[in-house]
């Protein structure tokens, strides 16, 4: 992760917080020693990240899904060992009308040289045919 993709996520969404945007000051005052990604900015890339990952299947009998999601541990701005890796497993799927496909993943994005994952979530996706 880099701190112009930060920077502009930042202010796409208006949340200019040092702990994204000001990398000197974070490196001082930060409990993380850097500038880090906004956790919002971590999910919203589930899609680019995911598009080429095996989703693993995993049944989960009368589950009906969700969009929960929790930010574990931070992403750096400084991008220096910062490779994020997702894996994702398939929930549940059912079928919706008209040629749709309804599916639910759980989505584990982890970062290189860190002990926990960087984001957990519930996915909803559906696709068309």
């Amino acid at each position: 992760m880099d701190q112009d993709r930060i920077n502009r996520f930042a202010d796409a969404t208006g949340d200019h917080q040092w702990i994204h945007v000001d990398p000197a000051r974070a490196k001082k005052e930060s409990p993380f020693g850097d500038a880090v990604a906004h956790g919002f900015l971590t999910l919203s890339l589930i899609p680019c990240l995911t598009k080429a990952v095996p989703v693993r299947p995993r049944p989960i009998p009368g589950e009906d899904g969700g969009q929960l999601w929790a930010e574990s541990g931070p992403v750096h701005g400084s991008g220096e060992g910062q490779l994020p890796r997702p894996s994702a497993e398939h929930a549940q799927g059912s079928a919706r009308g008209r040629g749709g496909l309804q599916m639910v993943s759980e989505v584990t994005i982890e970062v290189e040289g860190q002990e926990k994952p960087s984001c957990v979530a519930e996915t909803v996706s559906r696709l068309y045919f």
